[in-house]
Formats: C-alpha cells, sequence, structure tokens
C-alpha cells in the first residue's frame, strides 16, 4: 500500500502557486465517491480549484488487496458523482438526491485512465481527459483514435477531451541503468495487458505492441514489489518495451520523443518518479527539458 495521496497534496498546494495536483490514478472501491469529491472540493475550496481527479478500475489497489478491478459501469458512476458532487451540483446516490452545500465556484475535471476498447470507449462519452501509463507512440495513436471515435460518436468535440501520457522518466546517458531502474513499469502495465488479452484474446484489435510482450510473463507475479525498482518478477519484460513505454537517455532524447507526443496531440506529461535518480531527473526537466517543450505542454 502507497502512502496517503491527499495529505501530500495539502502540503504541495499550500508551497505553491499556480501547480495542479490529483490522484493518477484513484478508483470506484478505495473510497466512496462521495467522499473522493468532498476531499477534491475541500482541497480546491482552501487553494482555488487546483486538483484534477484522475480515476480507472483500480487494477494495482484491489489486487494487492486480493479483489478485482471495479467493472467499467461502476467507474462511469464514480466520475458522474465525483465531479457533479465537487462542482456543487446535486445527484442521486441510491435513490437519495445528495450535494455538498459549502462549495462555491467549484471547478473539477475528471480524467479517466485506460487501455482496452470498452475502456477508451467510455473516455470518450464521458472524460474531461485520457490518462495513457505509457509513453509508446504507436500505442497512443491506436487509443486517442478510439477515444476520439467515442467522442464524436457522443455529439462531442474530441478536443475537448485531454491527453495525458504518465510514464517514468530517467535522464542519463548511462541507458542500461536506466532501463534496470524503470524496468518494474512493464510489469505493472503487464497486469493490464493480462486482463486485455484474456478479455479481447491476442489476435484482437489491440495493437500487439502493447501484447505481445506478456507471451513470456512468468506466473506469480509479486504484488509486494508492485511499483517498485528491483521487482523481482519482472524479468519476462525485454529492453525494447522498457524503451517503448518509459523516456529515457539524454535530456535531448527526451525532448525529443516529448516533443513528438506533444504533436500528436498529447497535453500533459506526468513523470512516475520511483528510481535513484529522482532529484537529478526533476533538475533536467526544470532547467532543460520543459523550457524547450513550450507553455502549451504540462509536465
Amino acid at each position: 500500500l502507497w502512502q496517503e495521496p491527499y495529505v501530500i497534496y495539502s502540503q504541495m498546494l499550500s508551497s505553491t502557486e499556480n501547480i495542479m495536483v490529483g490522484p493518477m490514478v484513484t478508483n470506484p472501491a478505495s473510497r466512496d465517491p462521495s467522499v473522493t469529491a468532498s476531499t477534491l472540493a475541500t482541497l480546491n475550496d482552501m487553494f482555488g480549484n487546483r486538483t484534477i481527479c484522475g480515476i480507472g478500475r483500480g487494477d494495482s489497489v484491489q489486487r494487492v488487496l486480493g479483489r478485482k478491478p471495479t467493472r467499467l459501469a461502476e467507474v462511469e458512476r464514480a466520475m458522474h458523482t465525483i465531479k457533479e458532487l465537487a462542482e456543487g451540483r446535486e445527484v442521486d446516490v441510491d435513490g437519495l438526491g445528495v450535494h455538498i452545500p459549502w462549495i462555491k465556484n467549484g471547478k473539477l475535471d475528471v480524467w479517466m485512465a485506460a487501455y482496452g476498447p470498452k475502456a477508451l470507449d467510455l473516455v470518450g462519452r464521458k472524460a474531461d481527459g485520457f490518462i495513457l501509463q505509457l509513453a509508446d507512440p504507436v500505442i497512443l495513436e491506436w487509443t486517442m483514435k478510439h477515444v476520439h471515435d467515442a467522442a464524436r460518436t457522443a455529439g462531442r468535440d474530441p478536443r475537448d477531451v485531454k491527453i495525458c501520457v504518465a510514464a517514468p522518466a530517467y535522464v542519463s546517458e548511462d541507458l542500461a541503468h536506466a532501463r534496470e531502474q524503470c524496468r518494474w513499469f512493464g510489469g505493472m502495465v503487464g497486469n493490464h495487458v493480462e486482463d486485455l488479452v484474456a478479455r479481447y484474446g491476442e489476435d484482437s484489435e489491440v495493437p500487439h505492441a502493447l501484447t505481445d510482450y506478456i507471451r513470456a510473463r512468468r506466473e506469480g507475479y509479486d504484488y509486494s514489489h508492485h511499483g517498485q525498482v528491483g521487482n523481482p518478477t519482472v524479468d519476462f519484460v525485454p529492453d525494447g518495451i522498457v524503451d517503448h513505454f518509459c523516456v529515457l537517455g539524454t535530456v535531448e532524447d527526451h525532448v525529443a520523443k516529448l516533443t513528438q507526443l506533444k504533436d500528436m496531440g498529447v497535453n500533459q506529461f506526468n513523470i512516475y518518479l520511483m528510481h535513484d535518480a529522482q532529484e537529478e531527473t526533476l533538475d533536467a526537466y526544470g532547467e532543460e527539458i520543459m523550457p524547450t517543450l513550450g507553455t502549451q505542454f504540462v509536465v
């Protein structure tokens, strides 16, 4: 179990003036959606509408507790409940009309993480933003098409659905070391991919760039090391997957890949900073990478 994020958010917001914060991602099961809405609305009330709610099915957190991820119907209801309550509107909760009376001018975007066709369809229909938890351009293109097609079908402007890519970033000339520090991410994504293969089959429309590598996946993935450097059950993840899913290498390598993602329509890049060069990577982004990308691309 990871640290409680909302406690950390209050410290981040109190020490800054402009940054936005939010979970990457929460789910309908860990907290009742009304509690999530109230928590984010409280932060917005204190610091001025500076939160975003990222949400998914709860794949990781549910499995850590030996449970199954929530269903997409639950995610859809939770997104609606969280947004409506956090923005001061009344919602129906089990037949009871509920609202938060102290909210004034509340604003909360709800972004959804997704990989598979049905989840991507839900993003396009209902979410304010799409979170893709990997930085592979081929997979990004396929997922964005699904999201945009679903948005059009629902009568929405696809441009209204913001795009966020979230992945480990490691700035270093030692590519071999950077790969080892970020190989855990391929194992984390592999859990989601395994679900997709089980649901849709190996020859579905899901890109082979996303599914092929898990054929070598071992039984008995160790959730006690989930999301951690040195996870002993991710040796099935090849270097190529680490390179495609993450952003690694020199400053120039990072700028090149993020520029490609930006040109494809990505609005925001979120760094998973679980490795041994956190300060060095943050410094490189703040001093060299972010200024090169421009103000319209958020890191």
